[in-house]
Order: C-alpha cells, then structure tokens, then sequence
C-alpha cells in the first residue's frame, strides 16, 4: 500500500492508521476499568513524545529497553552513567523500563513496526544512501565512554544505546560547547522526528539512533 502513495505525510498518516486497528489504540474510551484504558491510550507516541520532552523519563527507559531487548546493546546512562550490569543505576532504569512497559499494551510489538516502517521511510527516501551524517551536541567527553584516541579531533566513542542526533550542525551548538559528527548507518537510525504528521507528534528535526561503537569527529566552536 506505501508503496503505491508518494506523499510522505500521508504514509505516515496510514502507518498510524494501521497501527490503530492493529493494537485497537483508538478504543480505549470503550473500556471499563482505567488500567485498561491507560493501556491502549498510551500507544508508541506517548512513549516517542516522553523523549522528545526527557531521554531520562521513564519513556525513554523503554525506548532504551526496546534497543536492549532488540539488539543486544546495554545502556550506559540513564539518569547517571551505568557502568555494569551488576550495578544499581542499571537496577533503577530497569525498574523504570518495567514501570513503563506496563502502562501500555504490547508496547515492544508497536515499537518493532515503527521501526520496520523508519527503515522502509529511510530507503524512499534516501535510495542508495547507506550513512547519514548527523550531529549531537556535547559539555563533556569524558562522561562518555572513549575507546580510541586518534587525534584531538578523531575518536572511537561508545554511545548509549539510543540517542538524539540532528542534522543542523549549526542546532547541535545549542546542547553543547563540542559537537561530534557521526556517519550513521541508515540501519541504525530509529526513528526522525518529522516522519510522522505534525498532528500525531510535533517535534523538532531530531534523529533517535542505535548507540554502539562509532567513529567520531569533535567540533570545537
């Protein structure tokens, strides 16, 4: 069907249509108890929108979990650096990530398909394209895990397993006095902010990408 409509927010508009009937979000006025009805009302938007306003909150430890469950990566900040599995920190996000996953149904299922269809959006387009390269704003390096030091402006960083990027490199400047520049894999680009209808969710031009081992360039303003 998506391929048939080039209109860009009208596939999004049908992703989310289909979305509704597949997870029955649009009928959670009907039910009768109100665990029931928080269940349905908050849908992978709720989740996408807690981000965009905190990648701390309690949403953002299910989206973290998502990338967990999915591809294996442990998150290394929530709140405060984790540095082990065996470690508080990691205890006290996995209870926000279990918190969170109950206040919705299915929620990991709706996030799978947000991120097919990403994937899908990503090669209409940008067809042939396989990197994207994209900025995050930083105060500190050293609150981030550097495996590799090439030069003062080439590193090897460990991200967490899902942060915000931007492609302004300009826009990267106002969360940070360094500026790293990714070439980020379309493969490991979650979701972008603008691929849905401004209706369904406004934001800003952010990119939420799969975290890992990456070659960093640091701009210094």
């Amino acid at each position: 069907m998506l391929d048939e409509i080039s209109d860009a927010s009208e596939r999004g508009q049908r992703f989310h249509d289909f979305m509704d009937v597949r997870f029955q979000l649009h009928q959670w006025q009907r039910e009768s108890s109100r665990n029931s009805q928080k269940s349905l009302k908050n849908s992978y938007l709720r989740f996408l929108r807690g981000w965009l306003f905190d990648s701390n909150s309690i949403e953002g430890a299910v989206l973290k979990g998502w990338v967990e469950s999915r591809m294996g990566l442990v998150p290394t900040f929530h709140r405060e650096a984790i540095r082990s599995v065996d470690s508080e920190t990691y205890y006290r996000y996995l209870v926000e990530r279990m918190k969170g996953s109950a206040r919705t149904s299915a929620i990991l299922s709706q996030l799978d398909l947000l991120f097919v269809y990403v994937q899908y959006e990503l090669t209409r387009r940008y067809p042939g394209q396989t990197h994207l390269t994209l900025y995050r704003g930083l105060n500190d390096l050293n609150e981030h895990r550097i495996l590799e030091t090439r030069d003062k402006h080439q590193l090897v960083m460990r991200l967490n397993n899902l942060n915000s990027f931007t492609r302004d490199s300009e826009r990267a400047w106002e969360f940070g006095s360094r500026v790293i520049e990714v070439a980020v894999p379309l493969a490991k680009i979650f979701f972008i902010s603008g691929i849905l209808p401004r209706s369904l969710l406004k934001g800003e031009d952010e990119y939420l990408v799969i975290g890992g081992d990456y070659d960093v360039k640091v701009l210094i303003g």
